[in-house]
This record gives structure tokens, C-alpha cells and sequence, in this order.
């Protein structure tokens, strides 16, 4: 049946039927969004520093005297959270890369090959969460049906959570975040990325180094990306005195996924032993 000239019509759709037909929502625009810790705020309620930020600013007042002792608590709840969440995770191996990283490069391709692998050898898969590399590892994990993890960190700029994370926890502080990458892996494979990914393998390294953590493998995937750092830590860093030629046993670097595998196999620790 066809309408009369008296009905109004426009280019938005429709639920039900006859007089009980309702428009459908308009689509809303979208709104500033950030997470902090656990909460989620948008508009208005969206603030412009991190917890991070807080707890290391110096310049303010000196009502901190009063503040930094409650900071305790909060901390010590994301230390209790963290160790609840992540206590009875399988063997797990943390996989980190650049957020940057496009999904039709190579590199992403790369981490979704590693990911899959490494559920398909029943190792669990943490990383950071975010897009890029990270994402391409949980999805990796997430397509071969393993068990995907992602610890997300307020950042400013941060997009939160991916899609393919199974079990997601979000920090305020960047040390507890951390904390819990070394605690519950077994190893870390490091794509290419930037600061953020160079700061947790040269702290992984260190630890290793001071015997913190022991039968840890540090491996970084990409010859050509990473033969560079590998010269200057070679012809710079140990040349000169600041650093010993054992210190360059401490990682590996490889092409081939099948050379990370024995390389983790070869060094498999109970998990949480730390």
C-alpha cells in the first residue's frame, strides 16, 4: 500500500509499526572520553592530568604532605588488583610494539604471527592493550583461541582497551602496570616500537642484568629495525667502558618465529615466581 501526499517522510529510520512506529535514535556526536583506572568519564567530567602526573608534581602547594599518604592506599589497591587478576593466568608471554605501528604493515603482520603462535604453544598473551602492535599480538592470541590480555595505563592521548582483549585491566601508574608485566611473563617479545617500548626492554634487561628476575629471555623481533640499537650497544655502550660484553647475551634477535619458540621453551619458569 502506498502512502497519501499528506504523509511527511524523511531520511530517518524506523522501529515497529502502524501508530506505534518510533523513530530511531540519531546517531550522537562524538564526546571527549578518558579512562581513569576503573572509571570511565566523558564531557565535562574529563580532566587534563593523569594520576601519574599528580603523584610526581613538585611545584604545587604543600598540601601534599597530606595527600601522598592516601596515595598509599590506592597504589596498594592497584598492586591487589592487578595480583588477583592475573594470579591464575597460564605460562604467559608479554608482547610489546608500537601503538603507531599501521595495520597493513608488515610489522603487524608480524605480531598477529606471533600471537597466534604463541596461544598455539598455550602460552597465555599480554601486552599493552593499545592499537598497533599491541593490538596485532591479541589479535594473533584471540584468532588461535588462547587467552588474550591487555594492561592499559591512563595515558592523555591513550584509545583504551582494543577489541581483541579477553581479559583487560586498565593502571594509573605506570610501575604497578609494569609490575605486573615482569611478574606474570615468562619472557618478552619486542616488536618494533618507540619510547614507551624501549623503556620496558631496557628495564626487562636491567633486571635481568642485576639478577632481579633470572631465566627471563628478552627477545627482539626484527633484525633490520633493531641492528642499529644492537651496533650502538655493541661499538658504543660496551666499546667505552659503560656496559660488558655479557650484557649483549641478555637478548636475542631473530626473523623467525620458530627461533622464538625454542627460545622460550628453553627457558620456561613457573609463572608468578619472581
Amino acid at each position: 500500500m502506498t502512502g497519501t501526499g499528506d504523509e511527511k517522510h524523511n531520511d530517518r529510520a524506523h522501529y515497529g509499526h502502524g501508530p506505534e512506529q518510533v523513530d530511531a535514535p540519531e546517531r550522537r556526536k562524538s564526546v571527549p572520553e578518558k579512562q581513569k583506572g576503573p572509571v570511565l568519564l566523558r564531557r565535562d567530567q574529563v580532566g587534563t592530568s593523569t594520576t601519574d602526573q599528580r603523584l610526581l608534581d613538585t611545584t604545587g602547594p604543600t598540601d601534599w604532605l597530606h595527600t601522598d599518604p592516601w596515595r598509599v592506599w590506592r597504589i596498594t589497591s592497584e598492586f591487589v588488583e592487578g595480583f588477583g587478576a592475573l594470579a591464575e593466568l597460564p605460562t604467559a608471554i608479554s608482547v610489546f610494539g608500537s601503538a603507531r605501528t599501521p595495520v597493513d604493515s608488515a610489522d603487524y603482520a608480524a605480531g598477529v604471527a606471533i600471537g597466534r603462535a604463541l596461544a598455539t604453544a598455550g602460552y597465555a598473551v599480554i601486552t599493552g592493550g593499545g592499537p598497533g602492535a599491541m593490538e596485532a599480538a591479541n589479535r594473533g592470541a584471540s584468532d588461535a583461541g588462547g587467552l588474550s590480555v591487555g594492561l592499559g595505563i591512563e595515558l592523555p592521548f591513550e584509545q583504551g582497551l582494543n577489541e581483541f582483549v579477553d581479559l583487560g585491566l586498565n593502571f594509573r601508574y605506570f610501575f604497578v602496570r609494569k609490575t605486573m608485566f615482569v611478574k606474570y611473563s615468562q619472557g618478552f617479545v619486542v616488536l618494533p616500537g618507540g619510547l614507551g617500548t624501549l623503556d620496558e626492554l631496557f628495564e626487562a634487561l636491567t633486571l635481568v642484568q642485576t639478577k632481579k628476575v633470572t631465566r627471563f629471555p628478552v627477545i627482539l623481533f626484527g633484525t633490520a629495525y633493531w641492528g642499529g640499537l644492537v651496533d650502538w650497544l655493541t661499538n658504543t655502550l660496551v666499546a667505552e667502558g659503560k656496559a660488558s660484553p655479557a650484557d649483549l647475551e641478555l637478548f636475542h634477535v631473530t626473523d623467525e618465529i620458530d627461533e622464538v619458540l625454542k627460545i622460550l621453551e628453553e627457558s620456561r619458569r613457573p609463572n608468578g615466581d619472581i
